[in-house]
């Protein structure tokens, strides 16, 4: 159930109706995890166990390590980092069918699907191992526990909300604190981004995949480069505002995710910008307890390699999720001696030049991302450096390229700053437009990016 379906409308619908019903009022957290598990179990029922051993486990775990933090708290995160490589990184070593091994139980857990999601709550998990095992950190029952790790707007793509945050948070809502008006806008601009940019741009950035690419001009080549920027961050954009817009109507406040990334003038700053939770999340969680920048120069950059390393195996298990991670961090080592020289330079267009620099490195790297295969990667990189020799290459449409791509650009030059305060007039019909787009020129369906991970 996407958010994007009929379905998920009906559902959303119900469940926000029930849960405003006075009657109600005393078992909302309890209405949002019967919601959430309904959510999750739709299109995969039989991975609902697992989601049941994950929190009950993490729950006990979180018990024992408040009265034993130093032998529980690690044995609980290795529970749950456990679950996510079994599930994610077993077939980089029993292979996509995995060999009978004649014990039912076994078997039957070798070949379950990818759960979706599982990267998202196991993060979770261990950031309410660490965060509610400190001192004065909020207490939590058992229905919160499964509340903070399955509200089903960030369950299964984010954002990664940190337990410290979200637990103070629940208490009984009521109907007249909504703020309608943010949510709604949170939501039209989520779908408007996914269904009207993100949806038709897939449709070119297909092309992209093995061996169809084989068939694409050089100048395509680079072409569908960034558009598969602008996609993405259509799509994960879209993603994340809907799920702010949705935690709004029940009455909680997720991190925002994303801040147009694609002005960013250094990847630190890219890296401020961008999946802002997961980021946010490897520093608190991993680049902190690693030492941070308080060991010395090159201390500092084997951590930044490292947890970029780390954040890039997080996404999946393909040699190209590696090297993307890699090679973020390679960049933000290269270039951390070199920001203090480059921000006393106070001049737009060298600023400009900056982000344009980083805009096409990062373009470059999503190659990696695209396609994990390292193999398909290098050759579609190859590709874009030679003149293409197929006599019937495929044909892409150029200027609805433009198009599909012009709502990210607009946004990245400030149209949204500008209609909220000179504009401020137009700002309904704006948001009118959006709806009428992402209802009427939607393109083919697909889903969410991040439902892989």
């Amino acid at each position: 159930m996407t958010f994007a379906s009929w379905q998920f409308g009906v559902f959303a619908a119900a469940v926000f109706v029930a849960y405003y019903l006075p009657m109600l009022r005393a078992y909302q957290v309890q209405v949002l995890i019967v919601a959430s598990l309904i959510f999750y179990g739709y299109g995969q029922p039989e991975l609902l166990p697992l989601l049941f051993v994950a929190v009950l486990g993490t729950y006990l775990f979180l018990v024992l390590a408040c009265r034993d933090r130093r032998l529980w708290l690690p044995i609980g995160i290795a529970f749950n980092l456990a679950l996510l490589a079994f599930f994610k990184y077993k077939f980089l070593f029993l292979g996509p069918v995995p060999a009978p091994t004649g014990q039912p139980l076994i078997d039957f857990l070798l070949r379950l699907p990818l759960p979706i999601g599982i990267s998202f709550f196991v993060f979770h998990n261990i950031s309410l191992l660490v965060d509610l095992t400190k001192k004065q950190a909020p207490r939590a029952d058992l229905a919160g526990v499964f509340l903070y790790i399955i509200f089903f707007p960030q369950l299964v793509s984010g954002p990664i909300t940190r337990a410290e945050m979200f637990m103070p948070q629940i208490r009984p809502k009521y109907f007249f604190e909504i703020p309608i008006l943010d949510a709604t806008k949170w939501i039209l601009s989520g779908f408007f981004f996914k269904l009207f940019v993100a949806n038709n741009l897939n449709e070119m950035t297909s092309h992209m995949a093995f061996p169809l690419y084989e068939a694409l001009q050089t100048q395509d080549r680079w072409l569908l480069v960034f558009l598969y920027s602008y996609q993405i961050y259509a799509d994960f954009f879209g993603y994340s505002a809907i799920a702010l817009g949705l935690g709004l109507l029940f009455g909680y406040r997720l991190p925002v995710n994303f801040n147009l990334p694609y002005i960013s003038a250094s990847f630190s700053e890219f890296w401020t910008r961008w999946h802002i939770s997961l980021s946010t999340w490897l520093r608190t969680y991993l680049y902190i307890p690693l030492g941070g920048n308080r060991r010395g120069a090159i201390r500092t950059y084997l951590n930044l390699i490292i947890v970029m390393g780390l954040g890039g195996l997080w996404h999946g298990a393909g040699l190209g999720y590696l090297l993307w991670g890699l090679l973020h961090g390679v960049f933000l080592a290269l270039e951390r001696p070199l920001l203090p020289a480059l921000t006393a330079v106070k001049s737009t267009w060298f600023r400009i030049a900056r982000i344009g620099v980083v805009f096409v490195c990062v373009s470059f790297l999503w190659i990696f991302f695209k396609l994990p295969e390292f193999d398909h990667a290098w050759a579609y990189l190859a590709g874009m450096f030679v003149p293409s020799t197929n006599p019937n290459p495929t044909k892409l449409f150029h200027n609805l390229a433009l198009i599909y791509s012009l709502p990210v650009i607009l946004q990245h030059l400030g149209i949204g700053r500008l209609v909220e305060t000179r504009l401020r007039f137009a700002e309904p019909f704006l948001y009118g437009l959006l709806a009428a787009l992402a209802y009427l020129e939607a393109g083919p369906e697909s889903a969410f990016i991040y439902f892989q991970f």
